[in-house]
């Protein structure tokens, strides 16, 4: 069985092929000139997202399952533990240790599509799924 870092290294390798196999291919032609659509005023250029987990007493509640995002929006992780644990985000390898009793909170740019594994690694237990799309 391949471990899900594994899977998550192969997959890295795959997309940076396959960018740098589509940059070398462009290479050859003209770039086309596309007018840009104007933005609303007050318009964000990405969006925030704010996931909450909980876990309690061995139960995992709150954003479970298979959570979507856009890519490019901020992604704020929010982990509440009853023990001391570590937060862990697959493919972009953001980790948080969270105290016994307490909150992690995790924060980046989804910049990255797939679906990625949250976990925590002191007791081996999946989060959610984030769907970066």
């Amino acid at each position: 069985m391949i471990s899900s870092r594994a899977r998550t290294t192969a997959l890295r390798g795959c997309l940076g092929l396959l960018l740098a196999a589509g940059v070398l291919v462009g290479c050859g032609t003209a770039p086309t000139a596309t007018p840009a659509a104007p933005s609303p005023a007050g318009a964000t250029a990405a969006a925030e997202r704010v996931i909450k987990v909980s876990q309690a007493h061995g139960a995992i509640t709150g954003d479970t399952g298979r959570v979507q995002v856009a890519r490019g929006s901020t992604v704020t992780l929010e982990v509440t533990s009853d023990v001391a644990d570590q937060v862990h985000v697959h493919g972009y390898d953001k980790e948080e240790n969270i105290p016994a009793g307490g909150t992690a909170t995790v924060r980046f740019v989804a910049d990255i599509p797939g679906v990625f594994e949250t976990e925590l690694h002191g007791s081996d237990k999946q989060l959610l799924q984030l769907e970066v799309s």
